[in-house]
């Protein structure tokens, strides 16, 4: 079985192939102007439209059409009523001619399903798609904490923690303005923040698994203008950010004992909070497929129509 993934969220571009074990993934980044925070619905959806036949010319220069027998694409954030971003929409249309052209099955899937199976998938841990288990999705627009149960061969995901305010994301590009780094940061801060030395913090207040972080954006702002010093100053918001998902998955784990902690999206592929998590033996995703991919979608449109 040889089927695509196509996921045009807010951030990537991306086209997948998956063959049942193993397969490719092509992303390209949405282009940011220096110094902003994001691109406008409008702006994301002409860069999707521009990007993605690039890109899926690039994997059919190698993958035979005639060989695909389904097409899975993410169309909307999460799987709850009202979840809703016009970027998806680029991604559908070309599914769905996808799948009309060739004769094959059009699986829907919502981008953070996607997140969960691609987590699952690069840490050779799919089995856990059969059982439930607790999974952070940690990105720019998301930092929730969720109860996964099996749904037919998909996943329901079901939110019982997380940010009650700004996403973890939204903390690390703010910061990264704040230091003049490119967006997304979450590279070059997690880069940045390897040369601190310091250990400073502050702990946030965190209850049932729920915490805020608009107030760690004006910690992180009188950190710096005190230390002056732009590794220590990323270091600082990123061990904030850390000590927050380790108090909520702790308390997560009291509640739901037993169940093995999953991580996605892109917040997860920085260092220093792997570091802080390790003693809670989570799973990770590779870093690359931590970050937007449509593997994950790939991967559930396979599950999915398997005989």
């Amino acid at each position: 079985m040889s089927v695509i993934g196509i996921d045009t969220s807010n951030y990537t571009t991306s086209i997948a192939y998956f063959d049942g074990v193993g397969g490719e993934n092509y992303s390209q980044l949405l282009p940011v102007r220096q110094g902003e925070l994001g691109l406008r619905q409008s702006d994301a959806v002409f860069a999707h439209i521009k990007s993605l036949p690039a890109l899926s010319g690039r994997l059919f220069s190698h993958v035979e059409a005639t060989a695909i027998t389904a097409v899975g694409v993410s169309t909307r954030p999460r799987a709850v009523e009202g979840s809703y971003m016009p970027c998806f929409l680029v991604g559908v249309s070309h599914a769905k001619l996808l799948s009309d052209a060739l004769g094959v099955p059009l699986v829907e899937v919502s981008h953070q399903q996607g997140h969960v199976a691609a987590s699952l998938w690069s840490a050779g841990h799919l089995e856990l798609m059969e059982q439930p288990h607790l999974a952070w999705h940690l990105s720019g627009g998301t930092t929730e904490l969720l109860l996964v149960e099996p749904e037919g061969k998909n996943v329901r995901c079901t939110r019982i923690g997380g940010t009650t305010d700004i996403s973890a994301g939204q903390l690390i590009d703010r910061t990264g303005q704040l230091l003049e780094l490119p967006f997304p940061s979450g590279k070059d801060l997690d880069e940045l923040s390897r040369e601190a030395v310091g250990k400073e913090t502050f702990r946030v207040k965190c209850a049932g698994s729920e915490f805020s972080l608009s107030g760690i954006q004006n910690q992180v702002q009188q950190f710096h203008q005190r230390s002056g010093v732009p590794a220590e100053t990323a270091a600082f918001a990123l061990r904030c950010v850390a000590g927050a998902v380790m108090q909520a998955t702790e308390q997560a784990m009291k509640r739901y004992p037993g169940l093995r902690v999953v991580f996605s999206g892109g917040v997860a592929s920085n260092s220093l909070l792997r570091e802080t998590l390790a003693p809670l033996n989570p799973i990770f995703a590779q870093p690359r497929f931590s970050t937007d991919n449509a593997m994950g979608v790939a991967v559930l449109a396979s599950r999915m129509t398997e005989e």
